[in-house]
This record gives C-alpha cells, structure tokens and sequence, in this order.
C-alpha cells in the first residue's frame, strides 16, 4: 500500500482494514493474510480448551472457514482479532458439547500450557513446576467449558478483561466473576501450598 498523503506510511490498522476490504470483495490472498497472522495464537487457544491437537487442528480449520463464510458480515464493532477469536471460542464450545455426548477426558499439558522455566533452575524447582503444570493441566480439565475458556483467555493468553469479555459475548462484570469462580475452583484443586511453594 503506498504512503498516504502527507507520506505518513500505513501502520498496522490500516493495513488490517485494507486486507479486511479485500477480503470482503472476495479476496482469497487478503483473507489468508489477514487470518493467518493469528492462525498459530488461534491454533494455541483452542489446543488449551479442547486439550487434543487433533481435534484443534480439525476446529481450528472450521473456524477459518466460518470466518471465511462470514468475512462480507464483519463490521467492524469489535477488532478482527476479537472476532475470531469469538468464532474459534464458539466453535471449541461445539465441539465440547458434542464430545459430552461420548465418553471422553480433556487432557491439558505442559506444552499447551507453556509456563515459563528458566534454564538456570535447580533441578528440585523444575520439579516443582512440572508437578505444577501436571496439577494446573488436570483442574482446568476439570472446569466446566464456560470457566475453563475465562481462565484460557485471561490467565493463560494474557488478554484484558475487555477483550476476553467481548469474545465470550458476555458484559464485564459477567466475566469477571466467572473469572472468580474459575480460579477459586483452579485454587481449590491445586492447594494454596502447592501455589506457595512454586511462586516463592
């Protein structure tokens, strides 16, 4: 895109806007651009909500379809990212429900968890925290769909509460206090011992 008038160079907005417009008129290229500067963060939330890279995988290609199919309604009230997101929280809470239906257990790991640990630990505190990420694993898994994807998309990914909100569809104060009752129950699994002894 060239420089605009006065020569301010496009900063990420608007080239987002522009690859949203094309994709709009049917581009295919913009679209795969657009979406697939978030596909591997996309990918990452919904291996932590359905604890099955297969099944990810599968979802995460349904979601770039239905975002696909749905690019002509997007209006831009919420960001593209946020959007989604929506799409991808609303497919991985389809794909939950239908995995109810059969007998099945979420299993969420170290690497879909990726807690930091530093290199230069001693070998009792890399312990610790693989006992932690095996312990945190197992409560989220443990969560109903609702708190589990709260605690993902504020904890995990680092999202504010606004935006994590936004894509749940739900007000703030909903949110957070969904948010509560996912940590007090993540809290509760764990024991404020084992909490204390990894974080000090």
């Amino acid at each position: 895109m060239p420089p605009r008038a006065g020569g301010r160079a496009p900063d990420a907005a608007d080239i987002e806007a522009s690859l949203i417009a094309r994709a709009q008129a049917g581009d295919v290229g913009a679209f795969e651009r657009l979406s697939g500067a978030y596909a591997d963060r996309l990918f990452m939330l919904l291996l932590r909500l359905l604890g099955d890279r297969g099944e990810a995988e599968d979802v995460a290609q349904e979601v770039m379809l239905r975002a696909w199919q749905g690019i002509a309604r997007f209006r831009g009230q919420s960001s593209y990212f946020t959007w989604l997101y929506r799409i991808a929280v609303n497919e991985a809470n389809r794909a939950l429900a239908k995995r109810a239906r059969r007998p099945a257990s979420v299993t969420i790991g170290a690497d879909e968890l990726q807690l930091p640990e530093s290199a230069a630990q001693d070998p009792s505190r890399q312990a610790e925290n693989s006992e932690l990420r095996r312990s945190l694993g197992q409560a989220l898994a443990e969560l109903p769909p609702a708190l589990r994807t709260a605690i993902v998309l504020r904890d995990v990914e680092g999202l504010s509460t606004q935006e994590a909100a936004e894509i749940v569809g739900i007000g703030q104060a909903a949110f957070k206090s969904r948010l509560h009752q996912a940590r007090l129950r993540v809290r509760a699994a764990i024991g404020d011992e084992t909490l204390t002894a990894i974080g000090g």
